[in-house]
């Protein structure tokens, strides 16, 4: 980059179905682990910003929860998130399953996009392409083309990388001329507590049975930095249902030192210092309907209003 290089900066927002592969996709243009990534769906609970440097562009992507139909506070919450990323952005990804196409919930958000200022760029972006035929992906490109009129496609496999270099090189050729918005060093714009948090939720959420992560937070009650560079961390895991807690725990806590330990090891390579990371497993039957809990997870209580 040179003085006469324009720097361009600004917000990216990824948006789409549950599962779309928004979080893989921040992880791989960043270059970094910043966001949750599991199989499981409704994993992205907070808007979570990844930083990615190109050229004299500086790319801010926001991560936002996964569109879907809420049922409960949560729910509400995290959709209202999603749009709010999405308002608040100089550019929307909408990423689309290859192999799912164009389901009900792709066909909602596009609706959904029409009630946008229609003054922000709307990308398209069809993930994991390396799941179906190259007819499939031009019909399907074809379809999603006909319901919106997005400024470009691009089709990627996240998870691997293809496709990727393109997508990056028109984002940081579309952003506007502006500072940069971080320290050059900065991959994350979250505390440290709170990816702390999401990467102990993620062991959690990859350990247990399907209906138990939804109804669980990890929230990092205190941290402690130690004077041989290492540091404590103490974490709480709140549980809606007493029988909720043994299943946590695990026989003779043998479920929860696992996950500690996955957590702790992943914090160590992520900070690249050694942890000492402390666990508590807590009821708190009404976690749902507290402020607090999600102001912990950088939600507005109040967007979950029915």
């Amino acid at each position: 980059m040179t003085d006469t290089t324009p720097t361009r900066a600004g917000f990216v927002a990824l948006i789409g179905e549950p599962n779309a592969g928004k979080s893989t996709l921040l992880n791989q243009m960043v270059g970094a682990k910043v966001s949750i990534v599991t199989h499981k769906v409704q994993t992205t609970r907070a808007r979570i910003r990844g930083i990615a440097i190109h050229g004299a562009a500086q790319i801010v992507f926001v991560d936002t929860p996964g569109i879907f139909r809420p049922r409960r506070r949560l729910d509400r919450s995290m959709v209202a998130a999603a749009w709010g990323g999405a308002a608040d952005a100089d550019i929307i990804l909408l990423l689309v399953e290859a192999h799912r196409g164009m389901t009900e919930g792709v066909k909602a958000i596009i609706d959904s996009l029409k009630g946008l200022d229609g003054k922000t760029p709307v990308a398209l972006v069809i993930n994991k392409i390396d799941r179906v035929k190259a007819e499939t992906l031009l019909a399907l490109s074809a379809e999603l083309n006909a319901a919106h009129p997005f400024v470009s496609t691009f089709m990627i496999s996240a998870e691997k990388g293809y496709g990727c270099e393109q997508l990056r090189d028109w984002l940081a050729a579309t952003l506007p001329e502006s500072p940069w918005l971080y320290p050059e060093d900065q991959i994350a714009d979250l505390p440290m507590r709170m990816i702390a948090a999401e990467i102990t939720r993620e062991k959690l959420t990859l350990r247990l049975h399907e209906e138990i992560p939804y109804q669980l937070t990890v929230e990092t009650e205190a941290w402690e930095e130690r004077k041989d560079g290492s540091a404590r961390v103490d974490q709480v895991v709140y549980v809606a249902r007493p029988g909720h807690k043994g299943i946590v725990l695990g026989k003779g806590g043998e479920t929860i030192k696992a996950v500690g330990q996955a957590a702790r090891a992943e914090l160590e390579e992520f900070m690249g210092r050694r942890v000492h990371l402390f666990l508590q497993v807590k009821v708190r039957e009404n976690w749902l309907d507290e402020a607090e809990r999600y102001n912990e997870m950088g939600l507005d209580f109040r967007d979950g209003d029915a």
